[in-house]
């Protein structure tokens, strides 16, 4: 627990470490339940690429499965995981296509 500044500084080191920031999902989570609880990708809207469909969806995705995970969803946010340890796991070099990425992953999660 920190304040925003401290928390963004820690977050994005992480994301770098596990393999960048588009790969980082977060939560703000109120442990009492009083108040809704956001899950949200790690990164920021991206302004500068938005429209060029290069941005990864993996963190927005996890962090579905976050809140799936949080609403006692334990099994959907499982099946989501899994699916997007498979992509990231298969992507090999070639350029990233947001769409594609979104497609497939939603496609395994679908098949799973």
């Amino acid at each position: 627990v920190t304040d925003n500044l401290f928390g963004d500084i820690i977050t994005d080191e992480a994301g770098a470490i596990s393999g960048g920031i588009g790969l980082a999902a977060s939560a703000n989570i109120d442990a009492s339940r009083t108040n809704p609880s956001m899950f949200e990708p790690v990164h920021g809207s991206a302004p500068d690429i938005a429209g060029q469909g290069i941005a990864d969806p993996t963190a927005a995705i996890l962090s579905g499965a976050m809140m799936l995970r949080h609403l006692g969803r334990e099994d959907d946010a499982a099946r989501i995981e899994r699916a997007v340890e498979a992509d990231v796991a298969n992507r090999g070099d070639a350029p990233m296509v947001t769409a594609e990425v979104g497609d497939r992953i939603a496609k395994a999660v679908a098949e799973a």
